[in-house]
């Protein structure tokens, strides 16, 4: 496949990598000028329907999930020879594994990652997907200045939905990150088995050589660490974590409880957003209580009011390139955006601005699209403003972030959907959430 030079309407740069199942080539997009990473299945697996159906079910997990701390898939198609390819996101800050290459990470780095990579995949236990693979290799970085890079859960290719990760399962895993159950065809496989590979992952990223049964800590990690990565690969799955989130809410125990406070919270009395007052249109700062002020994306139309001390970040709507090849408008919002992501502590907003959503669904469908399967879901409501009427559904989780809102209105001037993902501090009222959703619009 040396000759390779198209697939699709993508111009082919360069192999990325291979592996038993796949290959991985750098392509080009000329109408958006973007990169991205195609996936294609090896030619000795063409005719293995077992191998296939894998192959295919990793898109088709990877479509559904499209959140941002999981590569995502943006086309599917065949090759003239009828192996099938997919069209994914391309990660060009590489992978953990080739910074590991380099040398050990810092302790506050390495915890940060891992408490990113612990996020990403609590997001396929809510979808109840197990990945069964954690692997340096499979841990990517997508950069995204003027933050931290964004960490990307990859390869699902030897994911199973839970309902058929019972006995029986083909056995798949990389020794040395694989859990001892992956390695008995008659075990069952759960989540617990991803918790093992994070535990794993941790004993790399922070460990010394080890000494004896127990990872040895390099210095500046917290000595509760330790005691966590032992229970995460305990041999018996019952002795670990039961999942992602409840590795990463120990991990913030374990950092908090540590003198390395890697993880240093804002005080949980932080206001959402305080008693915003805005006017109609585009908001004035001269009309804002003392310290708010407005936010613009790059492109200047999508606006967000901030209360003191918050700040917006962002470059656009990852995976969701507009008519004129950009990505859609977005901003995080927060006290800390960099952080509002991996920290429970830090109250923070996702703002979206999205023609393509506003052509093919409505404000309540779109919010319907954004379940939280392991969470309690309040009734769906309403909050009418003036020319705007805003869909609202609340989520009480038992996950890192407690509270989950998704909200969602019609813009009629862009003929596109404002969209709002908020992760409040658990306190927050709704009239709090209300005031947020009326400071977001359009310029």
């Amino acid at each position: 496949m040396t000759g390779l030079r198209q697939i699709g309407g993508y111009r082919i740069e360069r192999l990325l990598g291979a592996g038993s199942f796949a290959t991985v080539w750098l392509g080009h997009d000329p109408a958006l000028d973007a990169h991205v990473a195609i996936k294609v299945l090896a030619d000795n697996w063409a005719h293995d329907l077992r191998v296939r159906e894998r192959f295919q079910q990793e898109a088709r997990l990877l479509w559904r999930l499209a959140d941002d701390r999981v590569v995502r898939v943006y086309a599917v198609g065949e090759l003239p020879d009828g192996r099938p390819y997919s069209v994914m996101e391309f990660a060009e800050g590489g992978s953990l594994r080739d910074r590991l290459d380099q040398g050990d990470l810092p302790p506050t780095v390495a915890l940060r990652i891992l408490r990113e990579i612990a996020a990403g995949v609590a997001v396929l236990h809510r979808h109840r997907i197990v990945h069964r693979d954690l692997t340096p290799g499979n841990i990517l970085f997508q950069t995204a200045p003027p933050g931290p890079d964004r960490v990307l859960i990859a390869d699902l290719g030897l994911a199973k939905a839970l309902a058929a990760a019972s006995g029986l399962t083909a056995r798949a895993g990389t020794p040395g990150y694989m859990a001892p159950e992956q390695d008995d065809p008659l075990a069952a496989v759960g989540t617990s088995a991803d918790v093992y590979g994070l535990g794993r992952l941790g004993a790399r990223l922070l460990s010394a050589p080890r000494s004896g049964g127990r990872p040895r800590l390099r210095p500046g990690v917290p000595a509760g660490v330790a005691t966590l990565l032992h229970r995460a690969t305990a041999r018996d799955p019952r002795d670990r974590p039961p999942d992602a989130a409840a590795f990463a809410a120990a991990l913030d125990r374990a950092v908090g409880n540590g003198s390395g406070g890697a993880f240093t919270r804002f005080g949980r009395a932080t206001a959402v957003i305080g008693a915003v007052v805005v006017l109609a249109g585009v908001p004035s700062d001269a009309a804002l209580p003392e310290g708010a002020h407005t936010a613009r994306d790059g492109t200047g139309r999508l606006t967000v009011v901030l209360p003191a001390g918050w700040r917006a970040a962002g470059s656009g709507w990852a995976g969701r390139p507009d008519g004129d090849g950009r990505l859609e408008p977005a901003l995080v919002i927060s006290p800390d955006p960099g952080r509002w992501r991996t920290d429970p502590g830090v109250p923070g907003a996702f703002v979206g601005l999205s023609r393509s959503a506003g052509k093919r669904t409505t404000a309540a469908g779109f919010v319907a699209e954004h379940p939280h399967a392991r969470c309690a879901a309040a009734p769906v409501r309403h909050t009418r403003r003036p020319g705007a009427e805003w869909v609202v559904a609340r989520f009480t989780c038992g996950g890192p972030k407690p509270v989950i809102i998704e909200a969602a209105r019609p813009d009629a001037r862009t003929a596109a959907l404002l969209y709002v993902q908020l992760a409040p501090v658990p306190e927050t009222s709704d009239q709090e959430v209300d005031a947020l959703l009326a400071g977001v619009g359009t310029g």
